[in-house]
């Protein structure tokens, strides 16, 4: 199947495969044929995310690809790709002037099968509580769709109470973030867990196992901690009362002291000093 886009003026430009698919380390060509250019000038460009780069510039290879790619007038070849050759390529073919212009793109996925998945479970959750368990890996390409199981038995993302081993159960599967939600969390849902990557390429790859026990909420418990915090409250303040009560937070106000000595006796006609004043 031959493909046309993008034409300005006369010309025109073909591809036969829009979408490519190669195994990695392996070679590849991504044709790009056209018509109605008296003096083409063919360049190619590379788009990752928001990564944009020049495979060929004025019919020449460019110095980061030279090593391994070669050009022809039907396109370009690679002696080898990686996973970082992943994405759009666009063929532009154009005459001096700009009036006479034409570009296609194509599609490039270099498959590489997936790696084992790593997970995170907990080990414990409340029931009736909201429990999010994760799986993923990164090598996959196309990205892997994932899988879950408990105890050995696949779990359905469509309806999982159609499985007589979760009818009982609540959660939701994510196939592509590899998410398991439980919402909310069940008696039945203690078991092990692992999770399961594939994208169509190679063997499809399994998780560690990890154990999730869905425990109740221990009331008894709460309410213990509670009357221990509060017997521990009441103990401080009556410790404080009662240290105040003993006087040991008093404190004597600086300034000056006055001792008055009451007034002896004394004779008539006789003038004592009986009072002192000590400063």
């Amino acid at each position: 199947m031959i493909l046309g886009s993008l034409v300005q003026g006369k010309g025109s430009v073909y591809t036969s495969q829009p979408e490519v698919q190669v195994p990695e380390n392996e070679s590849v060509k991504l044709s790009c044929t056209y018509s109605g250019f008296s003096s083409p000038r063919v360049e190619w460009k590379f788009v990752q995310g928001s990564t944009t780069a020049l495979v060929c510039y004025n019919s020449q290879i460019t110095a980061p690809y030279a090593d391994r790619v070669t050009f022809s007038s039907s396109g370009i070849t690679f002696s080898s790709v990686t996973r970082k050759d992943n994405g759009e390529y666009t063929c532009m073919v154009s005459e001096e002037g700009g009036q006479n212009y034409g570009e296609v793109g194509i599609q490039l996925t270099v498959l590489v099968p997936p790696s084992k998945p790593t997970i995170s479970v907990p080990s414990s959750v409340t029931i009736g509580n909201r429990a999010v368990l994760t799986c993923s890996e990164q090598d996959g390409s196309p990205p892997s769709q994932y899988s879950w199981f408990r105890d050995g038995i696949a779990m359905l993302t469509a309806d999982a109470k159609k499985t007589r081993a979760f009818i009982n159960s609540s959660y939701t599967i994510d196939p592509k973030t590899g998410d398991l939600i439980f919402d909310p969390v069940a008696a039945f849902d203690s078991g092990e867990y692992y999770c399961q990557a594939q994208n169509g390429y190679g063997t499809a790859m399994r998780s560690e196992a990890v154990h999730m026990d869905a425990v109740e909420l221990n009331v008894g418990g709460i309410v213990a901690a509670v009357l221990v915090t509060l017997i521990l409250l009441g103990l401080l303040i009556f410790g404080v009362w009662f240290a105040y009560s003993r006087g040991y937070f008093e404190r004597t106000a600086p300034g000056k002291k006055v001792i008055y000595s009451q007034p002896s006796t004394r004779s008539e006609g006789e003038f004592k000093q009986t009072s002192s004043f000590l400063v």
